[in-house]
Order: structure tokens, then sequence, then C-alpha cells
């Protein structure tokens, strides 16, 4: 515990005094210590951007693979890989600019100006006027009123009944009470505990004061969380996922080349001449348009997001992150409540409703404001005099009023009640303890009262004593002397006003599979009673208070993070290892905040959320922005995000599927025919075929189940999923294989390799059309809906499949026509193909189901 400087000694090591600065010398600090200005944050080019898309490893993966067919002549190949990948990376590198542009527009919200007093001379006479705020210097003097932002740190000179906001700084949502007095002793508590300072962030809820500039620019608190340097972030959910998903594919593709190599060789005697055919066959697994559909899916989700709800993505693969969140962490203050007080009960000394109370209580807030020099709104009057019929104080004359202030914590106003003629009316408001220690009462009955009144605090309610006294009438002023021998009428209990649409929020985010946990630095009565009005049940064993927090080890909470509802009193610090916690627990976690004291939690958080309106470093740092700060627009966004996500689970399922069994019947139509199962040229028709018609999973519409579940791309799941399918898919061909020996009379009409070529030309994009049809995510054929993206794609790979080899084309492709016999057969066997597809999937999703519910 230090002791903190006294005012005289601040304005001596300031060189400054009350009357403030002169022009010479605020021109001279000017230069000294630079304007007062946040360190600017730089923002990206595109070029940049653009090469930072590289770095993706879907990507990557390719760009190696475009290389690779480069080394082996396969330029055609290559060409179109590295056509893939540019576009993939302008498409991206697009995006995530036009967010930047949209966030540069909002760094214009912060304060303009400032009242400082400054002097022409040495010995003028000092002059209030307003400066813009980069001008202002240490050693200025500045007054603060209602609603004004504290322009930098300052230690103040003169405060009458200040309060000011520190939801920024600290997140408690209740106004600070300030007072200029020097502190006796040490100072105790964290840095914005300190009463007799305000800092850059901050503003002024009521009352006001004067104050001298400690500090500016950089060296504020403000710019101490803005400018520290960002611990590295671990890797979201989309990063890990994108991760283990390429680690497979990487692994499959550098498998597969030796396997072709060696089969070809022990088998058929053939050497090196079979490599281009070995890439190939890894370029064959390869999901080709993975980084197109994914950049489009999210970058066309983001744009839909812009244009209907104002909400800025920052950061594409957020969007992802935000399709599979299932955790999501907030303040109450500004999303489940409002920032202002409603009147909730006025209660009698034997805690029964009075609308007398109320009353009384509104006759205190409504003169004590009218007769204020100057008037000092203040939050809980304005929720009194709501509650009040206006036209029941207009009886009432104002005779004088003593302010409120913290040292005395109450109010008095002095009034001439209708029909009381030579006699005025106290009437006191204030603090429990502070009315009832000037009230006549008895000591049982004062403690009575003080246990009712701790009843309703424990409820999470703000209780208010009022009291009045009746006084002869007099011209001279009234004192805090008068407030003594007062007559006790009883409470008024205030809570938070909820937010509009919380409730309603709430429970729709309950369906979406997404537990929301409240992180606050209020008292836990107060969040509880915030929960308690909004239907949410918590029990005391699911609130954990930040000395408990500080007890428990990372493993211990953890656990105990999984099954809390809500935590209190939380700092900074707290915030972000309650998130590192729950994503430990393998959650993916969202964080709203738009405070300073937010900033860790965000950046440990899969994905930081903040509102427009939030301070300029908070917005900077988060991955989402919000037209407001409400959970309404959390779930647009996070709606949009399984849209997204679920088109790109789709496509990876129906792509890395269709390609695994292409790739099984290609090895083993190496093994078994003479010559290549397919020609280079057909293989890259094939491809671009399907890549073309696979980028229509951008654009279609998910099944209603998707938004109602959080979209995680799960690798194993994935693997076990095109493992399944990937091996039908091959049965299918190799009985495709059984057709055309059928069908051209005998095993030895397989030598034919034009008719070969043909038939499977023709087979496989009518079986890859058939799975996009079968397998998009939870669709069912018989929904009877119109065809959408992917209906018109796999109509429109049908068709090409059928007449490219009878038409023009084909012969320059090397294909050839085939009998009708050979459609029938093919007919057939894809009908057995579609029902196999059916069953296979409506198992696979009866097993997801099941596993759902045992978790």
């Amino acid at each position: 515990m230090t002791s903190a400087p006294t005012v005289l000694q601040v304005l001596r090591y300031l060189d400054s005094g009350p009357r403030g600065l002169t022009e010479a010398q605020a021109e001279e600090r000017l230069l000294r210590f630079g304007a007062n200005t946040l360190p600017a944050r730089r923002q990206a080019s595109w070029p940049r951007l653009f090469v930072r898309s590289l770095r993706d490893p879907f990507t990557a993966v390719l760009l190696c693979l475009g290389l690779v067919s480069a080394a082996v002549a396969s330029e055609g190949t290559a060409c179109v890989i590295l056509l893939l990948v540019a576009v993939s990376c302008a498409l991206r590198a697009s995006g995530e600019h036009r967010a930047d542009r949209s966030m540069a527009v909002l760094r214009g919200l912060v304060a303009a100006t400032a009242t400082v007093l400054r002097r022409a001379q040495e010995h003028a006479e000092p002059v209030a006027r307003e400066v813009p705020v980069d001008e202002v210097v240490p050693g200025d003097v500045i007054r603060l009123g209602p609603g004004d932002l504290v322009p930098a740190d300052v230690r103040l000179l003169r405060a009458h009944g200040l309060t000011v906001h520190q939801a920024a700084l600290t997140g408690e949502s209740a106004p600070a009470t300030k007072d200029a007095a020097d502190a006796l002793g040490g100072v105790g508590g964290g840095v914005f505990d300190q009463p007799q300072m305000c800092f850059q962030g901050s503003s002024v809820a009521s009352g006001s004061g004067t104050a001298v500039v400690v500090a500016t620019g950089t060296r504020t608190r403000f710019a101490a969380a803005h400018g520290r340097p960002a611990a590295r972030r671990e890797a979201s959910a989309f990063d890990r996922s994108v991760h283990d998903i390429s680690w497979i594919l990487i692994k499959f593709m550098l498998l597969t080349p030796p396997l072709v190599l060696m089969a070809n060789a022990a088998l058929r005697g053939r050497g090196l001449e079979t490599l281009p055919f070995a890439v190939a066959v890894a370029v064959g697994l390869t999901p080709e348009m993975l980084p197109v559909i994914v950049t489009t899916c999210l970058a066309r989700g983001a744009s839909l997001l812009a244009r209907a709800h104002g909400v800025i993505v920052r950061r594409l693969p957020a969007l992802h992150d935000l399709g599979a969140v299932d955790v999501l962490c907030l303040d109450k203050t500004g999303t489940l409540t409002q920032d202002c007080p409603v009147v909730d009960r006025a209660l009698d000394p034997d805690g029964r409703d009075d609308p007398e109370v109320l009353r009384w209580a509104a006759v205190n807030a409504w003169w004590t404001l009218q007769l204020a020099d100057p008037p000092s709104p203040d939050t809980l009057d304005g929720a009194i005099l709501d509650a009040t019929d206006e036209d029941a104080l207009m009886a009432y004359d104002g005779m004088a009023a003593i302010p409120f202030d913290p040292v005395r914590r109450l109010a008095t106003a002095a009034v001439r009640a209708p029909g009381r003629l030579g006699t005025h009316t106290l009437v006191v408001k204030g603090a429990v303890e502070a009315v009832l220690a000037r009230c006549e009462l008895a000591e049982d009955e004062r403690r009575r009262l003080l246990a009712l009144a701790a009843q309703q605090a424990a409820t999470g309610l703000r209780v208010l004593a009022i009291a009045t006294a009746e006084r002869p009438a007099r011209i001279r002023d009234y004192t805090p002397a008068d407030e003594r021998g007062l007559t006790f009428r009883g409470f008024v209990t205030l809570r938070d006003a909820l937010a509009p649409t919380a409730a309603d929020a709430l429970k729709v985010l309950a369906d979406r599979g997404v537990t929301v946990k409240i992180l606050t630095g209020d008292h836990p009565e107060t969040a509880a009673r915030a929960c308690h009005d909004l239907s949410i049940r918590v029990a005391p064993d699911r609130v954990l208070t930040a000395d408990r927090i500080d007890s428990l080890s990372d493993a211990e909470l953890a656990h105990a993070a999984s099954r809390t509802a809500v935590f209190a009193r939380c700092t900074p610090e707290h915030k972000a290892r309650i998130a590192a916690a729950l994503r430990s627990r393998g959650h993916t976690v969202g964080f709203l905040g738009d405070g300073v004291n937010d900033l860790p939690a965000l950046r440990a958080a899969d994905i930081g959320i903040a509102p427009r309106d939030a301070v300029a470093i908070t917005r900077e740092t988060a991955d989402v922005v919000l037209a407001e700060k409400d959970l309404t627009a959390i779930d647009h966004a996070i709606v949009a995000g399984r849209h997204s996500a679920g088109n790109i689970a789709t496509y990876l399922r129906v792509a890395l599927s269709s390609n695994l069994g292409n790739v099984i019947a290609m090895l083993a139509a190496g093994l078994l025919l003479p010559f290549l199962p397919m020609l280079p040229a057909q293989v890259l028709a094939q491809n671009l075929c399907f890549d073309a018609a696979q980028l229509a999973f951008a654009f279609d519409g998910p099944h209603k189940a998707v938004p109602h579940r959080p979209t995680v791309l799960r690798p194993r799941d994935l693997l076990r999923f095109i493992t399944g399918f990937g091996v039908l898919n091959a049965v299918a061909d190799l009985a495709t294989f059984a057709v055309l020996a059928l069908t051209l009379h005998g095993p030895d009409a397989l030598d034919d390799e034009a008719v070969f070529h043909s038939g499977w030309f023709t087979e496989n994009l009518i079986t890859q059309a058939l799975v996009m049809l079968l397998l998009r995510t939870g669709r069912r054929s018989a929904e009877g809906r119109a065809p959408g993206p992917v209906g018109w794609a796999a109509a429109a790979l049908t068709v090409v499949g059928l007449l490219v080899p009878v038409s023009p084309l084909g012969s320059w492709f090397g294909l050839t026509p085939l009998p009708i016999l050979y459609y029938l057969l093919l007919g057939a066997v894809l009908a057995l193909y579609a029902a196999a597809l059916v069953v296979a999937r409506t198992r696979y999703e009866r097993r997801l189901v099941e596993l759902r519910v045992t978790s």
C-alpha cells in the first residue's frame, strides 16, 4: 500500500496551479509531450492481406500440389490449381479489406473537445474555452460536467456530487463516486479505485468537477492497455479444424504416389512413366475448390450480415467460429440489462407496498434537481421520476435543496406542502445507513429496518431510504445540521432495467445450443437478480466470485466453469482465465465486450465480439463488430456463421468422399488394365466440371435444422464419413466396370481404351451429381422444394456426362459414343447406388442424433 500524493504535490510536480496554464506553456508542452492521441493502428494493405491468405493451410496444400503438377509436366492441372489459389486469396483479401474500411469509419466516434482553463499571459485571468482533445497537455486544468468524456488521466481539484462511469475500464456498471479530498493513509484496491482520480475512457454520470491533467496520449492508463503487445492468440476453432483436416489430406497425398508406383512396378512392371499418373491420383484426392468454396461461403455470409444487420466481420474465418460457438460469455450491462435503473417497489417500514413513499422520493428527486446549481441529473432520480405522475409533484413548492455528496451519502429538499403555510417539510433521500442514523428511532427498530434493507439488497436490488421532518418556515439557508430528528417513511428499491430483446434472445440462443455465461464486475447479487428477472434459474452453486476463482487451479477452474452460470466481481484477468478454461474443455467460446477491461478475454476467446460504440481499441481487437450491443444481433451472426459453416462441411463431405471413391477405383483400374484408366486431359476436364458444379454449395440454403446446433468441422467424424461413403462410391465405379464388360460381350472388351474412358467418364459425373444431391446437410430429396443452386448444378453435371461423349467435343478428349444397353444397365447401377446412399445417410444421421442425445 503506497501513499497517494496530495493536490499540492501533484500541482508542484506538474508546475501548474488551479488557474491553469498560459497559452505559451500549453504550446511548449504540446511540443514536448506530443498530441493527446492513442497510437495509430496501421491498416493492412490489400497486397499484404493477399499474401497473408497464402498461409491458410488449405491454400498451402493446393499451392504445393500445383507446383508438383508443374514439375511432372502436367501444365494444365498446375494452371487450374494455381488459378483457384489466386481466386481464393483475392476473395479473402477483398472481404477483409472491405471490413477494415468499415472499421475506419467507426474510429471517428470519440470525444472531439474538452473544456480547459487557459490564460493569455502569466497574470491574466483564466478563461474557460473548448479545445480539441488532442491539444490537451499535462498541467491543463479542465472542467467536467454531466455527459462529458474524460479526455485524459486527471487528478480532481474540486468535485461536486461527481460520479463517473468506468465500465469501459473496470466492467463495473454502477457509476463510481469521485472526491477531490486527499486520501488519508495509503491507496488500496486497484488503480481505478482511487476516488481522487479520473481516467481517459470514462465519462461523467452526474455532478461536476475541476481537475488537473496528469497524463496524456500514450502515457494514460487507457493507452497502456491500447499499446500493450497482444499475446499470441491461440488457434481458433476454425484454425484447429483446418489444421487437422489439412494434415489428413497431406498424409493421404504423401502416401498415395508411392503406393501407386510400387503397385504398378510389382504387378505391371511399370517404372517412373507412371509418376504423372501417381501425381494425378494424389491431385484427384484433393478438393481443389476448397479454398474458393470456403472463402466464397464466408465472404457471402459476411456481406449479407453487413447489409442486413450492420454486423462487420473483420476476419473471415471468424464467421465459421461464430457458427461453432456453443458458449457465449458476456457482461450483463447493455446486453441483458440496460445501463439505467427502474423502480422495483416502494415499501413502508413494515415492508408493505406504499405509494406514498415513492411520492416523497419523487418530491426529493424533482426539487434537488431543480434547485441544484448547476443541475446534476442522476440515474436513480431519473428512474424515480419516471415512475411517478408529474402532476402530483407540481403541488409542492421547492424552498431549498442540499445536494447529494459522497460524504453524507444523502440529498435533502425543503418543500412547502399544499395547505401547509408557515411550515417547511424536509424530504431526505439517500443511503440506508445514513438516513436511519438521522431518524428518531429506538435501537431495536433501527436494527430491524437495517435487516429489512439488507434482505432487499441481498436479492440484487439497490435500496434507498426516505425520511421527512417538519420545520418552521424560514428564510435562512438549510444546512446538513438540519438533517436530524427525521421521521422514517420507508424504502424505494430499484433494479436494472431489462434489455427489451434479452429474454427472447436468450431463449433463441438456448434453442441453438448456445450456453450463455455472465462475466461481470458487479456484485453476485446484482447479476443473480438480472438472471431472476429474465427467468434464468441460477442455483447458488452456479455463481462463482473472484476470490473463489483465485483459489482454483486452471484444471479446477475448467471443471467449475462448465457448470457455472454467473461469474461476479471479475477483473480482466479473471475473464481471460474463464474463457481459456472453457476452451480447454473443448468448447468454442465467444466473448462480447466493449471496454478496455475486456481486451484480455477478447483475445483469449475463439471469437471476440464488440458493439460499434465500444472503445476504439476494443473494436480494433474484436473479430466481429455489432451495430448494437444486442443479443439479437449476435443471434443473427451465429445463424449466418452456421449457414456458411454448414455449406463448407457439406462440400467437404461430398467432395472428399467422392474423390476418395474415385481414387480407390483409379488404383484398382490401374492394376487391372493395360492402359491408364483415364487420360490426363479427361481427368482435367472431369475435375473442372465437378469443381464448377461444387461452387453451387457456396450459394445453397442449408436445412432448417442447421442453425439449431453448433457447426464444427471434426476431423475424426469427417474421416469416418468420407471413408464409408468413399468406399460406397468405389463399389459403384467397380460395378460400372462390370457393366462395361457385360455390355461389350466379355472382359476382353475392356481392352478398348476409348470405350472404357467414355463409360467411366459418364458414370463418374453422374455419380458425383447424385452425391451432391443426396449428401447435402440434412436435406431430403423428397422435400418438394425448388431444386436450388445445388440441384441445378447437379442437373448440369449429369447433362455434361451424357452429352460430351457423343458430341464433337468428345472425340477431342478421346471419348466415343456408347451402346444403348450400357446406359440402361448404368441406370440400374445408379438406382442401386442412390438407394444405398439414402440408406447409409439415414443410418449415419440416426447415429449422430444418438450421439448428441447421449452426450
